[in-house]
């Protein structure tokens, strides 16, 4: 696979031009699944990006909308193809969370909140190791490998050189508190965090338990935005056995207003470096 094509914003790229065809068509999901003789559901997956597109059916969908310019065919037809490449992911197996990786590899910033853990992209690998084996007690250990390194992976769109991912991530105290491997162990992670935070396209604040009831007691969520204008936005939330991806605008509003309220009631980035590394000396 070459390193400017991510399959996963390629689906979802093609998703959103065969959806813009069947509006100008004005035809719904529902009657186009009629037409081609598969469910409505597949239309709905293909137009969301969420399901592998063959060329065959992009061929088909071209015909039921009636496209005439073969140009734009023969480019759908293109993006299809390159939407079936793999991933750096797929070297790794079965990721349970692939569709997040790929858009977390194309996006150009990120905003997440976590009220329970340090966020993935700032672990230590130790950190990361023991949260995870704690997190999956029946998971094997060759498994809790993989998912190791496909996140130390992932940091390296913190540490390049160009374009590096801009991350902005907020965190409740609790995340900062709860020890995860022992005091040694919380230190490090700490320290890590604080010079992460130093870093231009990182921004790290804590919100304190003594800052009371907040809008991000529902739980844990990360906005993505995308270097294209045409490609939105999305908010990912993860779940146990299968994980949310809201790309409506309103929904995406919404999450980006919370987001605002909780920068807002978080201590400054100043305030929560100090926070933060005043917290690292008591694991001593």
């Amino acid at each position: 696979m070459t390193s400017n094509v991510n399959p996963t914003v390629r689906r979802r790229r093609l998703g959103q031009e065969l959806r813009k065809l069947r509006e100008d068509k004005g035809m719904t999901a529902e009657q186009v699944a009629d037409r081609l003789l598969v469910s409505q559901s597949k239309i709905s997956r293909l137009e969301n990006g969420r399901r592998s597109i063959s060329q065959r059916d992009v061929r088909d969908l071209c015909g039921v909308y009636e496209v005439e310019d073969q140009r734009i065919v023969d480019s759908l037809m293109q993006m299809a193809k390159d939407s079936r490449q793999q991933g750096w992911w797929h070297a790794f197996g079965d990721v349970p969370y692939s569709v997040y990786i790929g858009l977390e590899t194309d996006a150009a910033s990120l905003r997440v909140y976590d009220p329970q853990v340090v966020p993935g992209l700032l672990q230590t690998r130790q950190y990361a190791e023991t949260l995870i084996t704690g997190a999956l007690p029946e998971t094997a250990p060759t498994e809790i490998e993989k998912r190791v390194q496909v996140r130390m992976r992932r940091q390296e769109r913190i540490s390049a050189e160009e374009n590096p991912l801009r991350l902005w991530t907020v965190m409740d105290e609790a995340a900062l508190r709860r020890i995860v491997g022992g005091r040694s162990l919380m230190r490090d992670q700490l320290e890590h965090l604080v010079e992460q935070s130093r870093l231009p396209h990182v921004t790290v604040q804590v919100i304190p338990f003594d800052m009371g009831a907040h809008p991000g007691l529902n739980g844990q969520y990360a906005i993505l935005e995308f270097p294209d204008a045409a490609d939105s936005s999305v908010v990912y939330i993860e779940g146990v056995t299968s994980d949310l991806y809201l790309e409506k605008p309103n929904d995406v509003q919404k999450y980006s207003v919370m987001y605002e309220h909780l920068r807002a009631q978080a201590l400054n980035v100043d305030q929560s470096r100090q926070f933060i590394a005043e917290i690292a000396k008591t694991y001593t």
